[in-house]
C-alpha cells in the first residue's frame, strides 16, 4: 500500500488472511503457560467475578459484587467506549442477532444468547448474564435496575483507581452525541463530565459530527492540559498534515506508556463528509505501524491502540500491524467479557471490546518487568446503578447541566405496552416505531431508517418522554426526505448496506446494522457475494418492479444537497405520532427472511 493510499485506506483482502481466532489460545509469548493463561480467563469470567461467586446470584449483594477486581501489576488501564451521551442510569438491551460470516462465524464478538454464556462460561440467570446478552431481558432489567450513568462510573472508576496508582481512564469515542442535552449544548455537557470523570486519553468518531470548527475548540481549549484527543489516522486532506497527535507517552508508575489513536476510519462515509470537509481517515495501517515504531524508538514499554475501528477490523488489524500489546476498541457496541489474543509476525496482540452506552468498565492490568510486559489480567465489568452509590460531585454536575431542559426532557409523550429496544443486524423495536411514524406522517408505502447501534431502551409500561425520543434520533443532521425511487434502485440500496455489514473482509465494513425497512419485505443471503444477498423484494405481497417508482421516506441522509433543502426533524416527527396515538401497542417486527445461517450462534 503507497503513500498516497492512506487518507482511504481499504486493505486487499487477498493480502493477508482473516486470522481464525481462539480466547483459548496462549497468551504473548513467552509470557505464560497454557494452563496458567486457562486460570485466568477462569478467574476473569463473570465480568472480573469467579464463576461460582456468590455475588453474582445474590440480588442484596451491593458494592461487595466489585471486591473481585484484584489489583494486579504495576499499569492499570481503565476503558470505556460509545456510551453516546447517556450520562444518567438506562436500560440497554443487547443483540438476539449478531451474525459473524466466513472466518468470523462462531467467534466473538458473533455470539449471542446462550452461545454467548457458554462460550465465557457466564452462568445463565445471573447480573453478569444480564449484562451481556438480551435473555429475558425485561424480567432481569426489572430485577438489577438500569446500567450505567456517569455519577455511578464515576464512583468505580475512584474504587479501582484508588488501589490502581496511576491508572489511566481512557475513552474510546463516541462521546459526545447520543442525547437531547449533547444536542443542545454541542457536546459541553459531556465535555464537562470527562473531565470531572478523570479521562485522560480520547479518540473520536461521532464527536465529529459537531464539525470540524467545534471538535477544535472542545480539543484546544476544553481539553487543554487535561485531556490528550489522539487520531493517528486523522489528516488534513491538502498536505496530509495530522490534525491530532497520533499518540501520547503518559508515565505510570515510572513506565512509559504510550497512547495511540484510532478514530473512526469511515467517518466521511458514514456520516456527512461536509462536517469534516478538510480531513481525512481511514485505516492507514503503515502509518499505525511507523507510529507505533516510533513510539518504541522513544522508550515506550507498553503501546496501546485506543481504537474506533469496530472489533472485526481490530481483529484483522492485530495480524498484520506489529508493537501493539493491547487493542481497547470500540464502535460496534459489543460487549465482551474476555480480550482474544491475536498473533501476528512480532508477537501477540490482546483485543478488548467494552461495549456501549456506559454500560461497562474495562479493566487491563499490566505487569511490566524490565522493561517488557511480562503478564496482565483483563476484565470487562458491568456498571450496575443499583450497586454503586452515584458520585456526589458528578450527580451534582448532572443535574446543573439538566436543569434548563428538564421540563421539555420530561415531556411524555405516550406510553409503551411493550419493549422498545434498539440494536441486533436487521431490526429492533424501537426502529420499528419509527419506521411506523415515517410511513404514517409521511404517507409513504416504504420507510428506511438507519442501521443505528445507539439509543435507550424502554419496559413495557414506561412513557415515551422527549429525552427517549432524542435518545434515538438526537444527531446534527435529522432531516426526513421523502423520494421516489424505482425498484432497482432499493435493491441496490439493501445490497450496498448488506455487503458493508457483511463483506467477508473486515476492512470493508463500515460497522452499524443493516438499514431498517419498513413495508417492504425481503430476503437476505449474508453469505452471498456482493450484490447478490438481496434474492427477493415484496410489497403488499407482489414482487417490486424494478422500473416503478415507489414512495420512501426516510431520515439522516448524509449528502450536502440534503442539508441545503433541509427538512421535517425525525423528532419532530415522532412526537406528533407519539402525541397521537397516546398509547403503542407491542410493535411487530418487520424482519427479512435470512437464508444460510442455520447454526449460526450469532443468531438466536
Amino acid at each position: 500500500m503507497s503513500a498516497t493510499d492512506v487518507s482511504e485506506d481499504v486493505a486487499d483482502p487477498g493480502r493477508v488472511a482473516i486470522a481464525r481466532r481462539s480466547p483459548r489460545a496462549r497468551t504473548f509469548d513467552d509470557i505464560m503457560n497454557r494452563r496458567e493463561f486457562l486460570h485466568i480467563v477462569a478467574a476473569a469470567a463473570a465480568a472480573g467475578l469467579p464463576v461460582d461467586s456468590r455475588a453474582a446470584l445474590d440480588l442484596s449483594a451491593g458494592a461487595s459484587f466489585y471486591d473481585g477486581i484484584e489489583r494486579f501489576g504495576n499499569v492499570s488501564l481503565l476503558h470505556f467506549t460509545d456510551c453516546h451521551a447517556q450520562l444518567n442510569p438506562s436500560y440497554f438491551r443487547e443483540p438476539n442477532v449478531n451474525l459473524g460470516v466466513a472466518a468470523a462465524r462462531g467467534q466473538p464478538p458473533h455470539l449471542v444468547g446462550e452461545a454467548l454464556l457458554a462460550h465465557f462460561g457466564i452462568r445463565p440467570g445471573t447480573r453478569e448474564a444480564h449484562a451481556f446478552t438480551y435473555l429475558e431481558f425485561e424480567k432481569a432489567a426489572r430485577a438489577y435496575g438500569q446500567i450505567g450513568g456517569f455519577a455511578h462510573l464515576a464512583t468505580l472508576v475512584k474504587k479501582l483507581r484508588a488501589s490502581r496508582p496511576g491508572a489511566l481512564l481512557l475513552d474510546g469515542g463516541d462521546t459526545w452525541q447520543g442525547s437531547a442535552t449533547a444536542l443542545w449544548t454541542r457536546g459541553q455537557d459531556m465535555v464537562d463530565a470527562q473531565k470531572l470523570l478523570g479521562v485522560d486519553v480520547m479518540t473520536g468518531h461521532w464527536d465529529f459530527t459537531l464539525g470540524a470548527e467545534r471538535v477544535r475548540e472542545i480539543v484546544d481549549r476544553d481539553f487543554a492540559g487535561k485531556i490528550d484527543f489522539v487520531a493517528q489516522n486523522v489528516k488534513t486532506a491538502d498536505f496530509g498534515d495530522p490534525v491530532f497527535p497520533p499518540y501520547v507517552v503518559r508515565i505510570v508508575n515510572g513506565i512509559r506508556v504510550a497512547i495511540v489513536g484510532q478514530a473512526f476510519p469511515y467517518t466521511p462515509i458514514a456520516n456527512p463528509r461536509y462536517f469534516v470537509a478538510d480531513w481525512t481517515f481511514g485505516i492507514q495501517e503503515e502509518a499505525m505501524q511507523k507510529v507505533v515504531d516510533e513510539a518504541r524508538s522513544k522508550g515506550a514499554q507498553i503501546v496501546v491502540l485506543l481504537s474506533h475501528n469496530g472489533m472485526d477490523v481490530d481483529l484483522k488489524l492485530a495480524t498484520r500491524v506489529t508493537g501493539l500489546d493491547a487493542i481497547l476498541g470500540g464502535h460496534t457496541h459489543d460487549g465482551v467479557p474476555q480480550g482474544t489474543l491475536v498473533g501476528n509476525a512480532g508477537g501477540k496482540t490482546l483485543i478488548t471490546n467494552a461495549g456501549s452506552n456506559g454500560k461497562f468498565l474495562g479493566v487491563l492490568d499490566l505487569d511490566v518487568k524490565d522493561g517488557k510486559l511480562a503478564d496482565f489480567r483483563y476484565r470487562l465489568v458491568p456498571v450496575f446503578g443499583a450497586l454503586l452509590p452515584a458520585d456526589p460531585e458528578m450527580a451534582a454536575l448532572i443535574r446543573r447541566q439538566r436543569a434548563p431542559y428538564a421540563a421539555k426532557l420530561d415531556e411524555v409523550l405516550a406510553v409503551t405496552e411493550g419493549l422498545l429496544y434498539r440494536r441486533g443486524n436487521f431490526n429492533g423495536t424501537a426502529d420499528q416505531l419509527i419506521l411506523d411514524a415515517l410511513m404514517a406522517e409521511k404517507n409513504a408505502e416504504i420507510a428506511f431508517s438507519p442501521g443505528f447501534r445507539w439509543g435507550t431502551t424502554l419496559l413495557p409500561g414506561q412513557g415515551i418522554t422527549i429525552e427517549h425520543v432524542m435518545d434515538q434520533t438526537a444527531i446534527t443532521y435529522p432531516y426526513v426526505t421523502v423520494n421516489e425511487f424505482t425498484g432497482e434502485t432499493i435493491r441496490t440500496i439493501l445490497e450496498d448496506v448488506a455487503d458493508n455489514l457483511f463483506n467477508p473482509d473486515p476492512y470493508y465494513q463500515q460497522g452499524g446494522d443493516m438499514v431498517r425497512v419498513g413495508g417492504l419485505r425481503y430476503s437476505i443471503d449474508p453469505n452471498g457475494k456482493m450484490g447478490g444477498r438481496i434474492t427477493s423484494m415484496t410489497l403488499d405481497g407482489k414482487p417490486l418492479a424494478a422500473t416503478k417508482k415507489y414512495k420512501v421516506a426516510g431520515w439522516a441522509p448524509v449528502s450536502e444537497e440534503a442539508r441545503a433543502t433541509g427538512g421535517e426533524a425525525i423528532w419532530d416527527v415522532m412526537a406528533r405520532y407519539l402525541r397521537a396515538q397516546k398509547t403503542i401497542k407491542p410493535r411487530v417486527l418487520n424482519l427479512p427472511k435470512v437464508e444460510g445461517m442455520s447454526g449460526n450462534p450469532g443468531m438466536a
